[in-house]
């Protein structure tokens, strides 16, 4: 497997104006909520993107429901690793797999054109194998 660079840190929140007090309020940082709740920059030194991601979207992400199951450790955090091409997560995913890994779901492409894997790691991160275009122009 060949990662290129981290693409994204996220922490994941189960209460994002608690989070957003922090991050926004006491840190300063120049995050944009986007209408569904999420904050995000590009634009701190040292992150291609940071994020705080509510885990009802976090659990939509990954399974497809809004709440996290219960069985599943719950997420602190989501780590995104970039692989060079689209087609290159699904080779990335299946190698994970053979090697004794389980998937949170196969490579798919979301509506914002990133193609993205996700497994969850012992620690209980919720780790992506990810090709986003708009970080390759």
């Amino acid at each position: 497997m060949d990662v290129q660079f981290i693409t994204s840190v996220a922490v994941i929140t189960p209460d994002p104006s608690v989070s957003r007090r922090l991050y926004v309020d006491a840190l300063g940082l120049p995050l944009t909520a986007e209408d569904d709740g999420y904050l995000h920059s590009e634009q701190i030194d040292g992150s291609n993107s940071f994020g705080v991601w509510p885990l009802p979207q976090a659990a939509q992400a990954c399974f497809g429901i809004p709440d996290w199951p219960v069985d599943q450790p719950m997420p602190q955090a989501s780590i995104e690793f970039e692989v060079s091409n689209a087609a290159t997560v699904q080779v990335a995913a299946e190698e994970l797999t053979q090697k004794g890994f389980t998937l949170l779901h196969e490579a798919r492409t979301e509506p914002w054109g990133q193609t993205v894997a996700r497994l969850q790691s012992s620690e209980g991160v919720i780790i992506g194998l990810s090709y986003a275009p708009s970080m390759h122009i």
